[in-house]
């Protein structure tokens, strides 16, 4: 059972599936600046989706829209451009331009204002504010967008190549399904993996700190919050049916490339924090990727590791634009595409986020103290300032590992061997050998002061990888000094 059925018939199974997509960041704005940028968070500087955290603050609007793939597509490769859906959470404040502002590189502008809304919303329509209420047949965002889309595959020149990007803000909360919606998958809950409702000992203390076993009322509120994302995504599946159908009326299916991809991934109980993202773990950092389009042949699946940092390059590449002028730390995917032999591909990529907190206390949660964000009517707080974390996510044909350090008190180490255990419930930081460790921690720094080509050089497990043990100075020393350096 999907909500997605006609996206798998007309995508996945027309093309290609990516198994091992990841974010490097699992929080809207971080990770939908990757997308746009084609770099690590540590390089776009967007580090959470507040303005504060450079999410679509003048700063980012100076420095890094100018350089966005679209930009370049539209400035040096002559492409109509489309924008249609939600930009980046704090898109639209007064503070940063509100709606008035237009990124560059797009030639045809529908954004949402700030965050995911399906009604009462309002957008920017290149630049000028439109309303929108609460009527279904002419508000309802999903469907907004579909219109949208489909009205500009109707009018745009066919003399020059275009490109769209269709943000739903679906399946994100509020979760409001279109009326013919509502009841559908009314027997779906959310997984029962063998992580779900267990308490996760050995982790990072914001994981400790949820009540297991989780209280009827969250399990609950996590299980209709699954089905209502369900509910949502079968009017995306719908909008990406009638894009489907209208490129193939109109004889552009076979040579247009379509991307189905989504900016983080989210948990529903596992470890018993009841519904959120922006931890380290699969459920979160773990993303589909479905792309079809010319030279892909149908029905396939790759398991190289591909990050939404090689989504701009890729596009730039199909594009014909010469990669080696930009300053992207991600990889065309064309090759892999093409199917082309003897790819020499990465075997590690960086996870890395900031935590977010406020200095007040949670009055729902007296006890845990200063600096806890998004806590449960049952005091389980799903962010804080010390969530703070960097990790290493390995996959090679000797190890599927990952490695996480955080930035607190403890420098608290979490890793995972996922060959023998998939849902990531064992931390063998204490157990595993010493030298995989350091060379773990040293790829960490190397990959953390990336930028460019260096985020592309081999990783730990690769023939290619040379560690130089002289490197290593006391461990701490090369933490204090890595985060000090990577404090924004």
């Amino acid at each position: 059972q999907t909500p997605l059925k006609k996206t798998n018939a007309l995508i996945a199974q027309m093309g290609i599936t990516f198994v091992n997509a990841y974010v490097p960041s699992a929080l809207c704005c971080p990770s939908r600046a990757s997308i746009l940028t084609g770099k690590y968070p540590h390089n776009h500087h967007v580090v959470n989706n507040t303005l504060e955290g450079n999410c679509s603050s003048k700063s980012w609007q100076k420095i890094q829209e100018p350089y966005t793939f679209p930009a370049l597509l539209k400035s040096m490769c002559g492409y109509q451009t489309f924008f249609a859906g939600k930009y980046l959470n704090e898109y639209g404040a007064e503070d940063a331009g509100g709606v008035g502002h237009v990124p560059p590189g797009w030639s045809f502008w529908y954004a949402l204002e700030k965050n995911s809304k399906y009604y009462n919303y309002t957008l920017s329509v290149n630049g000028k504010a439109r309303r929108h209420g609460e009527n279904y047949s002419v508000d309802y965002l999903t469907d907004v967008l579909a219109n949208m889309s489909l009205d500009f595959l109707e009018y745009k020149s066919n003399f020059e190549p275009f490109f769209m990007m269709i943000s739903t803000p679906a399946p994100h909360s509020p979760w409001t399904a279109a009326p013919q919606y509502k009841n559908s998958f009314q027997n779906v809950s959310a997984p029962r993996n063998s992580n779900f409702n267990i308490h996760g000992k050995n982790k990072h203390w914001l994981i400790r700190q949820a009540k297991t076993p989780m209280t009827n009322s969250s399990i609950q509120f996590l299980d209709d919050a699954y089905r209502k994302r369900w509910q949502t995504l079968l009017s995306v599946d719908d909008l990406v049916e009638k894009l489907v159908k209208k490129l193939e009326f109109h004889g552009e299916l076979d040579n247009t490339y379509i991307f189905y991809t989504s900016d983080n991934g989210f948990h529903t109980g596992q470890f018993s924090l009841p519904i959120d993202k922006r931890q380290l773990y699969e459920f979160d950092i773990k993303v589909p990727l479905l792309v079809r389009g010319p030279g892909i042949k149908p029905n396939q699946t790759n398991k190289m590791l591909v990050a939404n940092i090689d989504l701009g390059p890729t596009i730039l590449d199909i594009a014909g634009y010469d990669l080696n002028k930009t300053q992207m730390d991600g990889m065309s995917l064309l090759p892999l595409l093409r199917g082309d032999k003897n790819v020499t591909w990465r075997s590690d990529f960086l996870v890395e986020y900031q935590g977010e907190g406020y200095n007040g206390s949670d009055p729902t949660c007296p006890g845990l103290g200063p600096g806890v964000t998004h806590c449960f009517p049952d005091c389980v707080c799903e962010d804080s300032y010390n969530n703070t974390y960097a990790c290493v996510r390995t996959m090679s044909t000797s190890w599927d590992l990952q490695y996480c350090e955080f930035d607190d008190r403890e420098v608290f180490v979490e890793v995972y061997n996922l060959t023998a255990d998939p849902h990531q419930i064992n931390n063998i930081a204490k157990t595993i050998d010493q030298e995989v460790l350091e060379k773990m921690n040293y790829r960490l720094m190397m990959l953390q002061s990336c930028s460019g080509a260096t985020c592309r050089t081999p990783g730990v497990f690769d023939p290619g990888y040379r560690f130089d043990p002289r490197l290593m100075f006391s461990n701490h020393g090369v933490r204090a000094r890595r985060f000090s350096a990577r404090s924004l």
